[in-house]
């Protein structure tokens, strides 16, 4: 864990890395209720490659969870088991929707990764040009739901721009069970109302449990998730509502894309976490949100114990 750590009711926050600056790429420009034209694109970091570089250094006791900004992170074993959940280095639709972050790294830079795992069929999950790369370049699978295989397979065509096979596509279900090198993945529930398919993803390890939930609302299948697994750190979509341009008529739409305050907290309960990473609060211009206002909400309630707020590139530890 990295940044400056401030105990309150044992709530933690957890300052880090800015960038003053982002390039906009080229890249498929596909978002949430509706899918754009494919464009070619390569993805310009613009950290260099500082991040991949720190994360293949690490030799965590753990399991090792680094903020990718939006809805990715990587998660990182003791034994070296590298997954990347929901990785979108894309800059979205401008002027529709607008990168508020920094574009972390390049995934050419990547050496090492056992898996990538979408958990549903919006641009910001499922991207060639911040996927693909690491499928070509390190040989790992594309875990997800059918509809987000689909988007790689038969929209974006992976396979025909990049060093990718098909067998290279494992479609998941609500139910499924994965061992990934040292992680053991189920596939659980999500409601995401604006989705296909939506799917969260639990992994279990000996060091601990981490539970991603993709965009996902609340909902009854949360209880029942907290209940099967003993959830060491929950990772959810936390946003505000915000006037964005319609995707047809381009005029602008009140909308509310991610958790609520109230929302998050009230899956992090269901969930009975023992800490709440929110996420994708900084990522959309005009739905951005403040993660710290969350202790308020979070102090009453029996879950999460702690709350921990993360910028893009941190690092926090489960063992």
């Amino acid at each position: 864990m990295r940044g400056d750590d401030i105990d309150s009711s044992a709530m933690t926050l957890i300052t880090s890395y800015t960038c003053p600056r982002a390039v906009k790429c080229p890249g498929r420009t596909t978002e949430r209720l509706g899918r754009g034209p494919p464009t070619a694109g390569m993805v310009h970091s613009d950290w260099g490659d500082w991040l991949p570089a720190a994360v293949a250094a690490a030799d965590p006791d753990g399991i090792a969870v680094w903020y990718l900004g939006c809805n990715g992170v990587i998660l990182k074993a003791s034994d070296g088991t590298t997954l990347f959940v929901d990785p979108y280095l894309g800059t979205g639709d401008p002027p529709r929707t607008v990168r508020m972050i920094p574009v972390p790294f390049d995934p050419r830079d990547v050496s090492d990764a056992d898996a990538v795992l979408a958990t549903h069929e919006h641009t910001d999950h499922v991207h060639g040009p911040s996927q693909a790369p690491l499928l070509a370049d390190t040989g790992c699978s594309l875990y997800a739901p059918e509809a987000s295989i689909a988007v790689a397979r038969d929209d974006e065509r992976w396979q025909d721009d990049y060093a990718v096979t098909t067998d290279q596509y494992r479609r998941v279900a609500v139910g499924d069970t994965y061992d990934i090198g040292s992680f053991t993945v189920h596939v659980t529930p999500a409601h995401d109302p604006d989705a296909v398919q939506p799917v969260s993803y639990v992994f279990e390890h000996d060091a601990g449990t981490v539970f991603h939930g993709g965009d996902t609302k609340p909902a009854d299948a949360l209880a029942e998730i907290g209940a099967a697994h003993d959830i060491d750190v929950g990772i959810l979509a936390f946003g505000s509502t915000g006037e964005i341009p319609d995707k047809q008529t381009r005029e602008p739409s009140v909308t509310t894309w991610y958790n609520t305050e109230t929302e998050v907290v009230a899956c992090a309960n269901a969930l009975q976490l023992d800490r709440l990473v929110p996420t994708h609060w900084d990522m959309w211009k005009g739905l951005t949100a403040d993660p710290t206002a969350l202790h308020a909400h979070t102090r009453s309630m029996a879950s999460p114990q702690r709350l921990d707020v993360v910028e893009i590139g941190d690092r926090i530890d489960v063992s």
